[in-house]
């Protein structure tokens, strides 16, 4: 099957009010978990790669990706997750991705507006879909850094000005969720109202990132098996399936396959110090991270969607 732009993925559904998973990978073994997952599930898929990512696998970890992509038997788009520069969206398309996140929301809004026009420019002449940013989330994810007293919400009117002066396809907007697994004590706050204004103003599909849900029973397993993670707290799921009914297309993952990845491991070498067959390490990783994907399809709606 053919590479899907991510608009071609988004705009059906916000259009179905149903979410669908970007869900990072940065090897084979991520790579498969998702997509026998969204296979499984019938489900379309965004596979997401950071700067990190593309850092650390280099070219043959792209093209793994994008061939594990393209015999999938469900829609999915290779999407380049947090771009930092014109020049690196433009690589990456080059490579073959058929989406790319260009995010300057660190800027103020006439460069973040400015590059992000630019990319859209030259993304839009081949095909590719572009997302941007506006507003900002707290936390940690690669090299975005932003504390809690800089974290800032969407402002509708300012999203609606952005997307209408940059052309771009798909928004990330800042609605309480929070990068990596210390989101603080409790359930995050999730201002759905304010989702709402957004999506009254703007029909592109809206994208909530750090949204990971953190499921407390992998956190409990991972501290059991000599991990230390306090304080973690993710998304709720039934704030996850809201969303997407007012406007959220596009929901990323990436600490909950981090976290199923770490604990299990950690499990295995604690249970057998001997083992040393990477196979009998990895395996039982990745189907702990189709458990987990498997389970998001469905919070997600995406379920039967391909």
């Amino acid at each position: 099957m053919a590479l899907y732009s991510g608009l071609e993925i988004l705009k059906a559904a916000r259009e179905g009010k149903y979410g669908v998973g970007a869900f990072n990978t940065n090897d084979m073994e991520i790579t498969q978990s998702i997509l026998e997952a969204a296979e499984e599930k019938r489900s379309p898929v965004l596979l997401a790669l950071s700067e990190g990512a593309i850092k650390y696998g280099g070219r043959p970890l792209i093209d793994m990706v994008i061939h594990e992509a393209k015999v999938a038997s469900v829609p999915v788009a290779v999407h380049l997750d947090h771009g930092s520069s014109y020049e690196s969206c433009m690589q990456c398309i080059r490579w073959g991705f058929t989406s790319v996140m260009i995010d300057k929301s660190h800027e103020d809004e006439a460069t973040n507006t400015k590059e992000t026009a630019r990319v859209v420019e030259a993304a839009h002449a081949v095909g590719v879909s572009v997302e941007a940013e506006i507003g900002r989330l707290g936390g940690i994810e690669e090299h975005v850094v932003v504390s809690e007293e800089d974290a800032v919400l969407t402002k509708p009117d300012e999203a609606a000005r952005f997307m209408k002066n940059t052309g771009a396809d798909f928004l990330a907007v800042a609605i309480g969720t929070s990068h990596g697994p210390n989101k603080g004590k409790g359930r995050p706050f999730i201002y759905h109202d304010r989702i709402v204004e957004i999506a009254n103003l703007i029909p592109h599909p809206l994208v909530m990132h750090g949204a990971s849900g953190v499921p407390q029973t992998l956190v409990e397993r991972f501290n059991a098996a000599g991990g230390v993670l306090k304080e973690a707290a993710g998304i709720h799921e039934d704030d996850v399936r809201k969303a997407v009914t007012e406007g959220i297309a596009k929901i990323n993952t990436d600490t909950d396959l981090r976290l199923a990845f770490a604990t299990v491991i950690r499990e295995v070498l604690q249970k057998d110090p001997k083992q040393i067959d990477p196979r009998k390490i990895l395996g039982p990783a990745r189907e702990e991270m189709k458990r987990i994907v498997l389970d998001r399809l469905d919070v997600f709606g995406s379920a039967g969607k391909a």
